[in-house]
């Protein structure tokens, strides 16, 4: 599933540098899609790091560089997805959570404390959407773009099991999770560098209890990748925290 250069031409003909050459073989593998060479996946990346850090709210930017350094991350992501019932069930039907693919009616109208209802609440009080979510684009690989597009899609019902809000000291929070939890380069930059903008007594309740309560749930729950959530919609917030390992936040 991976794109391959064509050597069907010699490199170099008409003058023009190799990674040039190299790079026309190369082959859209979904919509979107934009290949890159490793150098380009470097500058990206780096370009994309200064910017986030910057301005941790440029969504585009933090996008930009969890697909240009999840090279190590996706594949074990994947791995666990594959070897999971769940988990490959996933992979195989490829849900997307999207407004377009959502009953919002119907999940409004579930019991207090499920997750469908708390998931709606927490879109409606933070007003977010789920279809700002970014498509992936630098990932050369189909199947790890669809990983990489779960994991943004399933950002807000981490917020939701989290029990934490979208501003600066919520989002700290659910990356170290979420950083634990996949391994991802972004996510470890954001729940080490996120920290700096945040006052002097936020900092102190961050370090004395939620980052030590986001790392004991992020190593104790398993893959949070592996859970189907469009069929879960019924299940009490509280029972899926309890089935995943996740310790009731403080």
């Amino acid at each position: 599933g991976r794109t391959r250069p064509s050597h069907s031409e010699p490199r170099g003909r008409d003058g023009r540098g190799e990674e040039e050459e190299e790079m026309e073989g190369w082959q859209q593998l979904y919509p979107g899609h934009i290949p890159t060479s490793p150098l380009q996946k470097v500058l990206l990346a780096a370009g994309s790091a200064v910017m986030a850090l910057y301005d941790p709210y440029r969504h585009d930017m933090v996008a930009v560089l969890g697909e240009t350094t999840g090279c190590l991350a996706l594949p074990n992501l994947r791995d666990k997805m594959k070897n999971h019932p769940e988990g490959y069930r996933i992979l195989q039907e490829r849900p997307r959570i999207r407004l377009s693919t959502l009953d919002m009616a119907r999940l409004q109208g579930l019991p207090e404390g499920s997750l469908g209802r708390e998931y709606v609440r927490f879109l409606e009080h933070n007003k977010v959407s789920p279809d700002t979510r970014m498509p992936p684009k630098f990932v050369d690989d189909e199947e790890l773009a669809y990983v990489i597009q779960r994991y943004r899609e399933v950002h807000d019902l981490m917020h939701t099991l989290l029990g934490m809000p979208t501003n600066m000291l919520g989002e700290v929070v659910v990356k170290w999770f979420e950083a634990i939890q996949t391994g991802l380069p972004m996510c470890v930059l954001g729940a080490a560098f996120g920290p700096v903008r945040l006052s002097a007594r936020k900092l102190q309740v961050l370090a004395t209890e939620l980052v030590p309560w986001a790392i004991r749930s992020g190593l104790n729950a398993s893959c949070v990748l592996n859970v189907y959530y469009e069929q879960r919609w019924e299940q009490p917030v509280e029972s899926l925290r309890e089935e995943l390992g996740i310790f009731p936040p403080p």
